[in-house]
């Protein structure tokens, strides 16, 4: 089997999640996954790809301090035709599906975007993308090429340990002319709210079951005797109960918490792709059919009503003893 690259994404000083994702999910694979790095003053982030690629690949270059998509096309594009990779792999973000497709048009290969889950057929990459806002999953069959390009969703693939020690190998920087019809000028972010439900430990999910608003607090005593964080379906947001910046799901955020206490949440497909790379996975919901449990580490299959309240008390007896 071919190599596989994957490109690693990184942001203001910090190596993205998804790239550690894409990495270990490349492993799976078969074949020696080689992590691309573009990049200034990245060394430590190559010596912390490499404990989870066969081999890095980086460049170290002022002219990849910040993303531009002109320079990272030219210098991935001359790193594939030099290496021939029968694969590459990169995260399905604000970067990735700005570059991928341009890329692809560019090599002439196969490109499937927003990928869910992958196998290999030989060298052929079987990926499975969603369909209808996610009602339908679909299981793609790409035509015979040399080599396909794919972009992952985040979460698709959990981050394991590092166990491998592959070998980091510096290269000049394949773009030689001064990249001046497109710049870098800021990063603007998005206004947060009171808290960033991304960086949260404990989580405590609430959704359409709460009822009405005013039910809230029976949650928010639960959150706050975890020392937890507030987090919401799209149905409580959109109700006006709780703010955009607490939902979580594909039109909301992504959240790996160590507890998610999932309340009164049926769990769509929706909501379970922003919250399924959670370390652990508790939910309270009355319909024993709700696809929720499906996903849920511990189960409680009873009225959050009387549920919530008891749970509270128990853990302020636990916390006071």
């Amino acid at each position: 089997m071919k190599d596989i690259f994957v490109l690693m994404e990184h942001r203001r000083g910090e190596l993205r999640d998804i790239s550690l994702e894409m990495l270990c999910g490349a492993s799976q694979l078969g074949g020696n996954v080689v992590a691309v790095l573009l990049g200034s003053g990245v060394d430590s982030f190559a010596e912390k790809a490499a404990g989870y690629a066969d081999k890095v690949l980086y460049v170290d270059d002022p002219m990849f301090e910040n993303y531009n998509s002109e320079a990272y096309q030219k210098a991935l594009s001359a790193l594939i035709k030099e290496h021939q990779p029968g694969l590459v792999l990169i995260g399905n973000t604000a970067q990735g599906v700005d570059m991928a497709p341009a890329l692809a048009v560019e090599l002439g290969a196969p490109l499937v975007t927003d990928i869910i889950a992958l196998e290999m057929e030989g060298d052929k990459p079987k990926p499975t993308r969603q369909f209808y806002g996610g009602k339908l999953n679909a299981h793609m069959t790409l035509k015979d090429a040399g080599m396909y390009i794919l972009t992952v969703r985040e979460a698709t693939f959990q981050v394991g340990e590092p166990t491998k020690s592959g070998e980091i190998v510096k290269v000049e920087n394949p773009v030689k002319e001064e990249i001046t019809y497109r710049k870098f000028v800021e990063y603007v972010e998005p206004e947060v709210g009171e808290v960033d439900i991304t960086q949260s430990t404990m989580l405590v999910g609430v959704g359409r079951g709460i009822r009405e608003d005013k039910n809230l607090p029976i949650v928010e005593e639960l959150a706050k005797v975890l020392g937890a964080d507030l987090a919401a379906s799209r149905a409580v947001v959109d109700a006006g109960w709780l703010p955009p910046d607490r939902q979580v799901g594909i039109s909301g955020k992504t959240v790996k918490p160590k507890l998610y206490l999932a309340v009164g949440i049926s769990g769509a497909f929706q909501h379970v792709t922003g919250m399924k790379g959670s370390e652990l996975i508790v939910a309270i919901n009355k319909d024993p059919d709700a696809p929720i449990f499906s996903i849920a580490d511990y189960g409680i299959v009873d009225d959050l009503f009387k549920v919530v309240p008891k749970l509270t008390e128990k853990i302020k007896e636990l916390k006071g003893a």
